[in-house]
């Protein structure tokens, strides 16, 4: 039983990969002069799904992908023309095998109207392509009496199918038998069958996970090429299989029925799929486990106890580096030295694991396309997506928790952001709209971006009714920017319809809140009447921060080292006053306002005065740009990340905490937080000398 359920858990793996197959083909075939192979690929991949789930007694799965492959078999065989219509079916249909598939794996009811509508619908388009039978027509020939009579009679043409069979070790793996195949043809008409053995190695060479037996039927009678194939029909992509026509240099081949093949073979590493028939059996085996690098499958569980522990290591090297400051033994350079191994160690470590939790985000934007199709149909406007950087990696923990805030984002771009297709036509742009998915690592970040060339967000209706419901208070003096934080507080909403999409009150604030809890921020960008852009900045991991130590009266913090730009001990000239007590720092003809953390973390400064101290130059992931007053900056070093919200509470201006090597906890800080929070009159007073100059 176990290993029954082992089997159906390797089955769901593999469909997931058959499904981003599916969907990746489906957009390609929408692009013009997309290749027929692509049409090949995306029939095999349901036909694969199909026959798998054929194996474990999935009913409703295997009945609708065998309606879905019936469909793509007219396609790939240019019977039936690839119009919007039936490109808009295929995709609803691929989105349904995607919902059986999980419903079959969860144990979860199928929605059972929509299956039997897609099905109607598929069979609409077999039957209209069915091709009816032509009628029978007599058409007279002219004999010429003038002939001889006597002539050489022509040899019949040979009559039958050559069928080559080369099974892979995913067939044996699976427990089919070539030879339940060879009784199944046998059955078709009369079969010459001849064993090719000639691949195979010598004992001492010989290995399991490259079978070389070859079989070569010679088939004679009544059956078809469609019969044939029905025999290979649920193990076609576990073998090398070629059928066609005999011809008169095909000799039967009379040797010895081939012998069972053996049963106690170890798992495959891979498929292979649609070998060359024109290269030798073996030959391909080898190019493709050469293509293939070996993969184990390992549960995440032990992967995240192996960085929770590389966590530990990091601190108690913190830990070692303190007693070895305080025991006077850091002027010792074999100790300097084997330390520094240590610290170095540990980080190859940290970027090793963080390399196989990383995952591309392909996962995700491919479920996004499938969001915006829903809610394009629910808006009735059309819109086309474009993906950039798919193959960006992130953190595994990410993955998943990108999903609900990517899809709010999609549907707020296709319902507030992009206009219908009359008022679209009416400002010179195209009826289709489009949003733009990307993604890019930046100074050490993962920043993604939903872009749309919609109308942009319309400020003073935002104002107005963030004022109508009290979010504001009426007149209040707003930079554009703060007009466009609004979108994100809770319980705002530009709609006061309730439809599939909007005017619940949920949407934005859930964005920032999801966000927020995986370490990053999110930003907006609009232009009215050329659309908005949505930018969301991550760290790459959820575990350890590259980090730069600071003094702060008689705490110690921590600045994350990707938001520093430069540090210095400024002169008199560089200082000067504006405002109640407020400076600027004039750095290379840039006036960039100064912010005493001391002050906005309630710390007591020593006696030295305000202007004393070290000036370090930040900027956040929106481009704000600022200068933080500390007392000292002694130490750069990588910290664990240990969640402040779950263990105590939220702090303003503060991101989370860890743990210095003398045990005592030092917070981390959130520099975007804090340049947020001058978002006041004085604020913005200082932010327009600043762009002044």
């Amino acid at each position: 039983m176990a290993d029954m359920d082992e089997f159906r858990d390797m089955f769901f793996v593999e469909c997931d990969e058959l499904l981003e197959v599916l969907a990746t083909g489906l957009r390609q075939i929408e692009q013009p002069g997309f290749d027929v192979e692509t049409v090949h690929a995306v029939f095999r991949a349901v036909h694969s799904v199909k026959g798998g789930a054929a194996a474990f007694g999935l009913t409703t799965l295997v009945t609708f992908a065998h309606r879905f492959e019936t469909v793509l078999d007219l396609v790939r065989s240019d019977r039936l023309d690839v119009t919007p219509q039936i490109m808009a079916l295929l995709h609803r249909c691929s989105d349904c095998l995607t919902d059986l598939v999980a419903s079959a794996r969860s144990g979860r009811d199928t929605d059972q109207a929509q299956v039997d509508g897609l099905m109607t619908e598929l069979a609409a388009l077999i039957d209209t392509e069915t091709p009816e039978e032509t009628a029978f027509e007599f058409t007279p020939i002219s004999l010429d009496f003038d002939m001889p009579l006597s002539f050489d009679p022509v040899p019949p043409p040979a009559s039958g199918l050559l069928v080559q069979m080369t099974p892979t070790f995913q067939l044996y793996r699976s427990g089919n038998d070539p030879m339940a195949l060879l009784n199944a043809l046998r059955k078709l008409g009369d079969a010459d069958v001849h064993l090719d053995c000639d691949a195979v190695a010598m004992l001492e060479d010989w290995s399991p996970e490259q079978p070389a037996l070859s079989w070569q039927v010679r088939l004679t009678g009544a059956a078809s090429q469609p019969d044939v194939m029905s025999v290979f029909e649920f193990v076609e992509d576990c073998c090398a299989l070629t059928v066609r026509p005999l011809t008169e240099d095909d000799l039967p081949a009379p040797t010895p029925e081939p012998a069972a093949a053996p049963a106690d073979i170890a798992p495959a590493a891979q498929i292979v799929r649609d070998a060359p028939t024109s290269a030798p059996p073996r030959a391909v085996q080898q190019q493709d486990s050469a293509q293939a690098a070996p993969t184990i499958r390992v549960a995440l569980d032990r992967v995240d106890r192996l960085m929770n522990m590389i966590g530990e290591l990091v601190i108690k090297e913190a830990m070692l580096s303190q007693v070895i400051q305080t025991a006077g033994l850091h002027e010792q350079p074999d100790v300097v030295a084997g330390l520094d191994a240590i610290r170095q160690l540990a980080s190859d470590i940290q970027e090793s694991v963080m390399a196989i939790r990383a995952q591309p985000l392909k996962l995700v934007f491919q479920r996004m396309h499938r969001i915006l199709r829903e809610a394009a149909d629910a808006t009735g406007k059309p819109v086309r997506m474009i993906t950039i950087g798919e193959q960006t990696e992130v953190d595994k923990t990410m993955i998943e928790r990108l999903v609900e805030p990517l899809t709010h984002m999609i549907r707020n771009s296709v319902d507030h952001g992009l206009e219908d297709s009359v008022t679209r036509q009416r400002r010179g742009k195209p009826q289709e709209g489009t949003i733009t998915l990307s993604a890019a690592h930046r100074s050490g970040r993962v920043q993604i971006e939903v872009s749309d060339d919609g109308g942009g967000i319309n400020r003073a209706k935002v104002r107005q009714i963030a004022e109508d419901r009290g979010l504001i208070a009426p007149g209040a003096n707003l930079s554009p920017a703060e007009i466009d934080q609004l979108l994100f507080l809770p319980g705002f909403s530009s709609k006061d319809e309730v439809s599939a999409l909007s005017g619940r009150g949920v949407g934005l604030d859930v964005v920032r809140r999801e966000i927020m809890n995986l370490g990053g921020r999110v930003m907006i960008q609009s232009t009215e009447g050329q659309g908005t852009t949505f930018s969301i900045a991550l760290p790459l991991t959820l575990a350890v921060v590259e980090g730069m130590l600071i003094q702060l009266g008689d705490q110690t913090m921590v600045l994350p080292i990707t938001a520093v730009q430069e540090t210095l001990r400024p002169e008199n000239t560089m200082l000067h006053g504006v405002g109640h007590g407020s400076q600027l720092l004039s750095n290379r003809g840039e006036l960039i306002p100064i912010i005493d953390l001391c002050t906005s973390f309630g710390v007591t400064r020593p006696a030295e005065g305000p202007d004393t101290g070290v000036l370090i130059v930040v900027e956040t992931d929106s481009r704000r740009r600022a200068a933080f007053r500390v007392d000292a900056i002694f130490d750069q070093r990588q910290v664990v990340i240990k969640s402040l919200e779950q263990n105590y509470g939220r702090v303003p201006g503060v991101s989370a905490a860890t743990i210095l090597g003398d045990g005592k906890i030092a917070l981390i800080i959130d520099p975007e937080e804090i340049l947020l929070s001058m978002s006041n009159d004085q604020g913005r007073r200082m932010a327009a000398m600043a762009s002044n100059g």
